[in-house]
């Protein structure tokens, strides 16, 4: 199964919507095939590793794969029946479909047509593999909006006069930069653009430049008032670029930003302040899966007093400013109870050189009944 899903896992970021998945056959121990879900649209695992194989798999052959195979015919039909039809004697699967309709459902006709199944095996692992879709088929299509922030041991993301280059290690930041593969866009803020003018892409050595959507939050398109215009507006990947505003922001600038090439998505709004939750409806309707937002502090803060952050990304150095000046990464909450402190759940830590990674799915307090509250208090 981790071979499995190391097959998976190189269709990094290139699946959307739909999940990475890993197959391979063994036969008297052996792996003799081995496949994975390219890109949307493409065979999936299972099929693309009986392919391999070229023939009919021998009697008691085994398939190992990182999600329950589909059960219903899709584009690429039923992986289902392309075992049953081969002959497949075991089938050892990861992860669970994670749409309750189909949940289970392919275990059970692969059982009816007697192969033997297996599940479970790494299941926590290949379920992490999938975050993005997984949220998206739970939440009936709605984007994965998560949060990253690179800080000190006391929480600050910046000196009291915005130095922030860097905080964390080059370990830390290739790590960054792997994970903004995954995702199909990236967000931040007016203030990030005009301070730091990012190109907010995935730069991997050896690989190519990779460019997301890249989205910047910016009300009143003071980003389109500077002198020299955001590489993000007149690069190579302009139309890759999203601005997020309102009316206040001026038709001219608008059309200034359609000219260049870039895509403007105008909400209403009766401050200068774009509606976050009304961002995550266009997402779903751009089929826009997942959000990795960058920030600056105030866009993320913004993000998670609406409760709009689904998941958290928290880079920590071994570093202390112990300066009150120093500016944190959160902020805009009254938190007078630790009971009403925001939480993650799922959570999985990483070592990146001398920097540390903690990520997990963000939990509301409203959303912890007592119970939980007392047992994560402990």
């Amino acid at each position: 199964m981790r071979r499995a899903l190391v097959l998976a896992r190189k269709a990094w970021g290139q699946t959307h919507p739909n999940p990475m998945v890993g197959a391979l056959i063994v036969e008297d121990g052996e792996i003799v095939a081995e496949g994975f879900h390219a890109s949307d649209g493409m065979p999936h695992a299972e099929r693309v590793a009986l392919n391999a194989l070229g023939r009919k798999p021998k009697p008691g052959a085994t398939l190992y794969v990182t999600l329950e195979p589909c059960s219903t015919h899709g584009r690429t039909g039923a992986c289902c029946d392309a075992i049953r039809e081969a002959g497949i004697a075991r089938v050892v699967v990861g992860a669970t479909d994670p749409n309750p309709v189909h949940a289970g459902r392919g275990f059970g006709v692969l059982r009816e047509a007697g192969v033997e199944v297996i599940s479970g095996v790494l299941d926590g692992e290949c379920e992490d593999l999938n975050l993005i879709f997984n949220h998206s088929i739970r939440t009936d299509g709605e984007p994965l909006i998560a949060a990253k922030s690179a800080m000190t041991l006391d929480g600050k993301i910046a000196t009291r006069s915005m130095e922030s280059k860097w905080i964390t290690g080059p370990v830390a930041r290739e790590n960054v930069m792997r994970w903004r593969r995954l995702f199909p866009s990236i967000a931040v803020g007016a203030g990030t653009v005009i301070a730091d003018n990012p190109r907010l892409t995935s730069r991997i050595e050896g690989e190519p430049e990779w460019c997301p959507w890249r989205v910047v939050f910016d009300g009143l398109l003071r980003t389109v008032m500077t002198q020299n215009m955001p590489s993000l507006y007149t690069d190579e990947f302009r139309d890759r670029t999203i601005v997020v505003t309102t009316q206040h922001g001026g038709l001219g600038y608008v059309r200034k930003l359609r000219d260049l090439g870039v895509r403007v998505w105008c909400m209403d709004s009766p401050t200068q302040r774009s509606s976050l939750g009304m961002f995550r409806k266009r997402c779903a309707e751009e089929k826009i899966t997942g959000v990795y937002l960058e920030g600056g502090a105030q866009l993320v803060s913004e993000f998670l007093q609406e409760r709009q952050i689904d998941y958290l990304f928290t880079y920590t150095a071994p570093m202390l400013l112990a300066d009150d000046k120093g500016r944190s990464a959160y902020s805009g909450l009254r938190t007078e109870h630790l009971t009403q402190a925001v939480r993650m759940a799922d959570v999985r830590h990483e070592s990146l050189g001398g920097d540390f990674l903690m990520r997990g799915r963000v939990v509301y307090p409203e959303k912890l009944n007592v119970d939980e509250t007392v047992f994560r208090l402990r």
